[in-house]
This record gives C-alpha cells, sequence and structure tokens, in this order.
C-alpha cells in the first residue's frame, strides 16, 4: 500500500507510519512541528517529511489512504485536496479495524487502567510465545513500537474513548468491534469533548453495543454504573465480573493468594489488583491456562508512567505516574498509601490537562488527595492561556480539592526548590502529571532528591 500519514508526529500515528514502514508499505507523512521522541524515531526509518509544513502537493491520485491525525484541523491543504481528488481518507482507528477485520479483535476500554490492562495482557502473550498485533498507548519494555500490524490471527487494542479524527467525532474505540473486550471503569473525562456525565456515560453504552454477537465482555464490578451498562447485554454477550483478588503485602511487596498458592508481584495497589484480575480473564479466553499467566505475569513491572519507580533508597522511594484524571489520582495514592502505611507520603499533582484546568471540572478533584500527608497541586496560568480557558485562581484549586493544608504552586521553579529542600527520610514521594512541570526531567529529578537526603 502507499500510505499519508496528517499529522504523522504524534504518539500512535507516529507509531502506526512505523509500522507499517517495518511491513513494506510505501509510507510518507507531514506534521507542522514533531518532537521527540517521534522525531528521531521517524527519522531513522527515513520517513520524517523532508520539511515541516503542510503541502497539498503531498497528495497524488496513487495513494491508497491518507490517515487523518487529531492534530491536523478541517481547512488542512492536504486533506483539502485529499477530498478533492476523493482519495480513502480514514482516521487511524478506522485503519485499524480495516486491517483486523479478519482477526480476533480484543479491546481493552475504561475511563482509567487501560495502558496497565493491554500492557499486562500483551506482556503474558509475548511470554507464552502467541503471535498477536497490538495497539498500546505506551512505549512497553520489550516492545520495539506501539503498534504492530501483520498477519497475526489475534490483535489486542487499547480502545481510547477520545474522539477519531476532525471529521470522525466518534471515540476512537466505537470503531474496533472487539470480540472479547474489557472495560476497567467509568470515571467522567473529556469535558472539552463530552461536556456532561450522560453524554460521557453514552459512549460507553455503544461500546458494549458494539461487541461481536456471543463475544465475551469482562468487567469490574465495583463499578455501579458500568454493571447497569453490562446487564443490558445479557444473553447476547458472555459476562465476567471481577473484582480485587485476594492478596497479602509484606514489606512493601504484594503476593496474590491463588488456590492456596502465592505469586509475588513487582506491580502493587488495588487498581492494579483489579487490573491484573481482568487481565487474566481475557488470557483464559485466548488460551493461556491460569498457571501460566500467573507465572508470567509475576515478572511484569509495569507500564511506563503508571506508578513507575524513578528512584529509591532504603527508606525513601520515589514514583511517578501519568495520573491526571480524578479516578486516577485516588487510585495511585491510595496504592502508595497502603504499600508504604509507615512512611510519610507526600503527593505532587499537576493540573495539565483541558479537562483539569476547567473552572467547571475543578469540583471532581474534591477528596483526591487526602491520603497525603502534604499534598501539592501544581498548575501554570500560561497553559490555560493557551488553551483559551477561563483562568482560575489558587484559591479555587484549594476550594476544589477540599484539603486544608493543600499546597499550590504556579511556579515550577519554586516548586523544584521547595522539594529539594526537603529531607526525604522515611518518605514516599508520588509525582503525577500528564506533563512534566515545565519541562523537569522527572527521573532524574527524583534520583536528585533522594541523593540529596543521604
Amino acid at each position: 500500500m502507499r500510505v499519508h500519514f496528517i499529522a504523522i508526529g504524534g504518539s500512535a500515528m507516529h507509531n502506526l507510519a512505523l509500522a507499517m514502514h517495518a511491513s513494506g508499505h510505501d509510507v510518507t507523512g507531514s506534521d507542522d512541528e514533531i518532537f521527540e521522541p517521534s522525531l528521531s524515531r521517524l527519522r531513522n526509518a527515513g520517513i520524517l517529511p523532508d520539511k515541516m509544513g503542510w503541502d497539498a502537493s503531498r497528495i497524488t491520485s496513487d495513494l491508497d489512504a491518507v490517515i487523518l491525525g487529531m492534530h491536523a484541523r478541517n481547512d488542512n491543504q492536504e486533506l483539502i485536496r485529499a477530498r478533492e481528488l476523493g482519495l480513502s481518507i480514514q482516521s487511524y482507528p478506522e485503519f485499524i479495524y480495516s486491517v483486523s477485520q479478519n482477526k480476533k479483535r480484543v479491546v481493552i476500554g475504561g475511563s482509567h487502567g487501560k495502558t496497565t490492562v493491554t500492557s499486562m495482557i500483551m506482556h503474558v502473550l509475548k511470554s507464552c510465545q502467541v503471535d498477536f498485533d497490538y495497539l498500546v498507548g505506551a512505549q512497553l519494555e520489550g516492545f520495539e513500537r506501539m503498534v504492530r500490524i501483520s498477519d497475526a490471527p489475534l490483535i489486542v487494542i487499547e480502545g481510547d474513548e477520545y474522539l477519531s479524527s476532525p471529521l470522525d467525532l466518534r471515540p476512537k474505540f466505537h470503531w474496533y468491534r472487539p470480540h472479547v473486550a474489557i472495560v476497567t471503569g467509568i470515571a467522567w473525562d473529556h469535558i472539552n469533548v463530552f461536556p456532561t456525565w450522560e453524554n460521557y456515560l453514552e459512549q460507553f453504552d455503544i461500546f458494549l453495543s458494539l461487541i461481536e454477537d456471543n463475544g465475551v465482555l469482562v468487567y469490574n464490578s465495583d463499578d455501579t454504573n458500568l454493571v447497569a451498562l453490562a446487564e443490558k447485554q445479557k444473553g447476547r454477550i458472555t459476562l465476567e465480573p471481577y473484582a480485587t483478588p485476594p492478596h497479602v503485602i509484606r514489606n512493601g511487596v504484594t503476593a496474590l493468594q491463588v488456590n492456596g498458592h502465592e505469586t509475588l508481584l513487582q506491580v502493587f495497589g488495588k487498581h492494579n489488583l483489579q487490573n491484573l484480575a481482568g487481565a487474566m480473564h481475557v488470557c483464559m479466553h485466548l488460551g493461556i491456562s491460569k498457571a501460566d499467566f500467573l507465572s508470567a505475569i509475576s515478572t511484569f513491572q509495569g507500564a511506563a508512567k503508571r506508578l513507575e519507580k524513578i528512584a529509591e533508597t532504603q527508606d525513601a522511594v520515589v514514583f511517578k505516574d501519568f495520573a491526571h484524571a480524578p479516578s486516577k489520582l485516588k487510585a495511585a495514592l491510595s496504592a502508595v498509601r497502603e504499600q508504604f502505611p509507615e512512611r510519610s507520603l507526600t503527593a505532587v499533582m499537576e493540573l495539565h490537562t483541558f479537562s483539569s484546568l476547567n473552572k467547571a471540572f475543578l469540583s471532581q478533584y474534591a477528596g483526591c488527595m487526602d491520603p497525603a500527608d502534604r499534598a501539592i497541586v501544581y498548575f501554570n496560568p500560561h497553559t490555560i492561556e493557551h488553551k483559551r480557558l477561563e483562568p482560575i485562581s489558587t484559591e479555587q484549586v484549594k476550594e476544589a480539592f477540599g484539603k486544608p493544608d493543600l499546597e499550590v504552586f504556579t511556579d515550577a521553579k519554586e516548586l523544584v526548590r521547595e522539594l529539594k529542600d526537603f529531607a526525604w527520610q522515611n518518605s514516599a514521594l508520588l509525582l503525577m502529571t500528564s506533563g512534566n512541570f515545565e519541562g523537569v526531567d522527572l527521573n532524574a529529578f527524583g534520583r536528585e532528591l533522594l541523593e540529596r537526603s543521604l
């Protein structure tokens, strides 16, 4: 195939381009700006655009498909030219579905935990030497790319509920029509495109209705809204609920208890144990025995930026997490609190996404930071301005979180100085952001903090 990617620099887009290129297809692309690591990866593959910006002359009638990323706008000159020529224009989820129609499709959905569950399933399948394609939202250890497209009979897809493209305003996961689906839970997010809870919930109702007849839905039975949606599909598909499995924590290590045997884990927290339980259900539907699953999952170290340990001494530890939505904050803080009950817990969170910086959404964070002994929230007023949102104040943030001793910073350098001055003995530090606190190398920063405390 000859394929052109409009907005090739995106995380999923550039990985799909690399996967298509690796499979022998003729791949070109364009973007107005491309950042690392996309830039180097595209350059090394020989498919980095020769210049930044849009150019209608790149769009020719011999293209088999044009894949349109969310970063492009409706008035993009390449998009206009593709429409004039009557070319096949697809969002990347539409394209993924088109190349997987003859495969068994496993789709992981939910407001939180999608990447972790997808990673667990992929780790186990690889350990058990199963041939499969995949689309996952993070770079995983042991996998060259975030996307693989081959002639494998199975594909594992992380099903994001965000919109497909500027021309296709359906959630991505509505495209995939799974044979086996898992939903980890539903908590309101993406307020910019789903302005009400009811509208957001409806997207999951539609997703469940799109599971293939006689398919399987694995779902978190702790989520009452999800349980109600699942029950609507009773009789059409197989329903398999899951919950937190039996476990014990000893000296900061979690052991899973199954059939009288213990399996030591490298991940922890109630949400990760639930993720593991759901992943096990899915893998067993893919022919993996429970014994083989437990053996493989014992070596799973977690997905990048999902409670990822970045520094540790004998009496202190630093984690970073992608958490930004309220449900993700609660899960991450509760996990660290439960795992290290004797240590002082400091939680630092950056308001960075459109939803988190929206004044109308702030109240959703009430109580999220309560498990922390010291809670800090950072936001950059310039980011709010860039997103064209109504300004928020430090007082409004404090009121929304509902924690009287919450500290709020609007200067990243001041926050860094404050954390460097703290003594990190008998402590756990959790850094939560979908950004990077205005350019902080979190891995190096975590190590520096603990080295200063030695």
